[in-house]
């Protein structure tokens, strides 16, 4: 299957832009992410040095990898969340290493087609880096980030039970 959208776009998608994570990042991920809508999926809202790791680890993806969970900003600069592909860093589930994408926005930006494309923009840019498929691990529960995943034409592999007891499905897309 190509990474090409099952659905074409029904209105003009809005303009992304994707950096790779600054230290001062991890301040506004801990900012927008502050929420309780964002976070309902995920354990609830992490302390600011869970951030500070995190956007440090994606920093050394990108210079390893060609690829991270970059920033992702409006057209004035105004930190908006993130998206990108990182190795599955965890002990259950896919293999370690398997690459997976995600995205993740403040709650003000939902509703507005930011998250499916920057996700169309993560799979470009992860097709182009030479990775020949990506997975993404979602809870059940996310309809939001289940359409988003369907939508870019994502077919579903696996359901799962995570180690918390949650439903998760698992969803995977080939380039060749």
């Amino acid at each position: 299957m190509t990474a090409s959208p099952t659905r074409p776009p029904t209105r003009p998608l809005p303009d992304v832009q994707l950096r790779v994570p600054t230290d001062e990042d991890a301040h506004a991920w801990h900012r927008v992410f502050d929420h309780p809508d964002v976070m309902e999926f995920l354990g609830g809202p992490a302390e600011l040095s869970v951030y500070e790791e995190f956007t440090a680890r994606q920093r050394m993806h990108d210079a390893q990898r060609g690829f991270c969970l970059w920033t992702l900003v409006d057209p004035e600069g105004a930190v908006m969340g993130f998206t990108g592909a990182q190795p599955w860093p965890k002990p259950w589930g896919p293999p370690l290493g398997e690459i997976e994408i995600g995205w993740r926005l403040g709650r003000e930006f939902w509703g507005k087609g930011y998250a499916y494309a920057a996700a169309l923009a993560t799979v470009e840019r992860v097709r182009a880096a030479g990775v020949p498929h990506v997975m993404a691990m979602i809870d059940a529960r996310n309809t939001r980030s289940i359409a988003v995943a369907e939508r870019l034409g994502m077919e579903l592999a696996e359901e799962f039970t995570t180690p918390g007891g949650n439903q998760g499905r698992k969803y995977t897309l080939d380039f060749s």
